[in-house]
């Protein structure tokens, strides 16, 4: 009997933090071990109890990893209706205040014992592997593969640190290209990485689909399914779409009168975001965040996501998925939802104007079967595994050794891979010194796990 792929998923976040590198890996793990034909574990971090005050929401706290575990279970299950089958373990982390992350400690690839060690998808490779000091994740996994979430040079030009964005970008290749041997880039958003294939293998929480299947027979029944005007939420930090958002509003007042929009988030930001609105002629009421399967949000007909940092905005699937229409810039990061008629798409602010009068006087489209299902987990996990070649019988190790059949070409393969090795060794040796590390950006003391770690995690 043939052995079953062991698919190892490290991501960078966890719940109760809502944010898409705690979702959607988690939504990733649930629907490639649905089928029992793998077996697939998620890795995501543990912080200790004075780190998880700073991240998680609503004072929610865990005294142990089993603790912890059941929250997150109890989150998908609710959500999809059905018991999870694949394996949860936890990594030590600790959070950065300065880049608000959170970011391994020690080798984290030993979550993982070497015997069952097979495939590694790496969500954000970029931001696991900036200060990776351990087992190199080629060599212990038989295919590692990369897939880019956030577009971290977008913040950093934003910041107009050009030294700082010229660095970044060429250790995010750096680093991706030592460690993984397939990257997966969610749209063109993203920093470009030589290899790298464009592919958006998310989907959407199920509920968002049922919703939209709700809205779909009122309207079929001749019902008005939308009795809300506009909206849109996210995490309330400017770069989140909210700069973006209010400038249009602002200089476009007089052309917008009677618009009321209602924005929904809480972050760094809200109490800048609150102010500015308050300033506007227009109606623009801000509110903390909320869960967007909420039902405070279903019957609101315009969802308007102006933002261009994203690299695939969850919450505009969502919005799609719930049979909205959606007001979104014309950015790579909204290419994958053009298929879908109810995405008005606006190239500048002229633009903004004209589809926003148009969204507001025109009812949704009724999504079909087949473009819900695009939405779906279902769809998004059979573009990855038919991206990433996982559902072919067997996938060989990759190497360069196999890539062709040419003495030339095995020759420039060979000293291809000698170069990358000497890079791996030098990425160990400058990431295992501490002074090397804080130097590029790591938190103090994360080279190894703390005592306090240890003891909350039993290694």
């Amino acid at each position: 009997m043939a052995k079953k792929q062991h698919i190892a998923i490290y991501t960078t976040a966890s719940l109760p933090w809502m944010t898409g590198t705690a979702v959607n890996p988690l939504f990733r793990a649930f629907y490639l071990a649905k089928d029992g034909e793998r077996k697939v574990t998620l890795a995501i971090p543990w912080l200790s109890i004075n780190d998880q005050g700073l991240v998680y929401p609503d004072n929610i706290t865990f005294k142990s990893a089993k603790e912890h575990e059941a929250y997150v279970r109890k989150w998908l299950e609710d959500r999809t209706r059905m018991i999870s089958r694949f394996e949860i373990k936890f990594y030590p982390g600790k959070f950065a205040v300065d880049k608000r992350s959170i970011l391994p400690v020690g080798d984290i690839t030993a979550v993982i014992p070497d015997e069952e060690a097979d495939i590694a998808v790496l969500e954000e490779p970029e931001h696991l592997t900036w200060f990776h000091h351990g087992k190199r994740w080629k060599a212990k996994f038989r295919l590692v593969i990369g897939v880019v979430h956030t577009n971290y040079l977008e913040y950093v030009k934003r910041e107009k640190n050009v030294v700082q964005a010229f660095l970044l970008k060429h250790v995010n290749s750096w680093v991706i290209s030592i460690y993984c041997h397939k990257v997966i880039r969610l749209s063109a958003a993203t920093q470009d990485l030589e290899g790298s294939i464009i592919c958006n293998v998310h989907g959407v929480n199920p509920k968002f689909i049922e919703v939209g299947k709700k809205k779909k027979e009122e309207c079929e029944k001749g019902e008005i399914a939308f009795t809300k005007g506009t909206y849109y939420i996210g995490k309330m930090i400017w770069n989140k779409g909210y700069r973006e958002l209010l400038k249009l509003l602002k200089d476009h007042q007089k052309e917008l009168v009677g618009l009321e929009v209602d924005l929904y988030g809480t972050g760094e930001d809200s109490n800048e975001v609150k102010v500015a609105a308050k300033k506007l002629e227009l109606p623009v009421r801000v509110y903390p965040g909320r869960d967007h399967a909420d039902p405070l949000f279903h019957d609101y007909k315009v969802f308007l996501n102006p933002s261009t940092t994203d690299v695939v905005c969850t919450t505009t699937a969502e919005a799609l998925a719930m049979g909205k229409i959606v007001v979104c810039a014309n950015h790579p990061s909204n290419e994958f939802f053009r298929q879908f008629p109810n995405c008005f798409i606006y190239d500048d602010s002229k633009g903004f104007v004209a589809t926003i009068q148009k969204a507001l006087t025109e009812q949704p489209t009724p999504l079909t079967d087949a473009q819900q299902h695009e939405l779906s987990w279902e769809a998004a996990t059979q573009r990855f595994l038919n991206v990433t070649q996982l559902d072919q019988v067997s996938t060989p190790r990759l190497s360069t050794r196999h890539s062709t059949k040419k003495f030339a070409s095995l020759s420039s393969s060979n000293m291809k891979k000698k170069l990358e090795d000497a890079s791996a060794y030098i990425h160990n040796a400058v990431s295992g010194f501490e002074f090397t590390r804080t130097a590029f950006g790591a938190i103090p003391g994360t080279l190894k796990p703390d005592e306090e770690i240890c003891k909350e995690l039993g290694l």
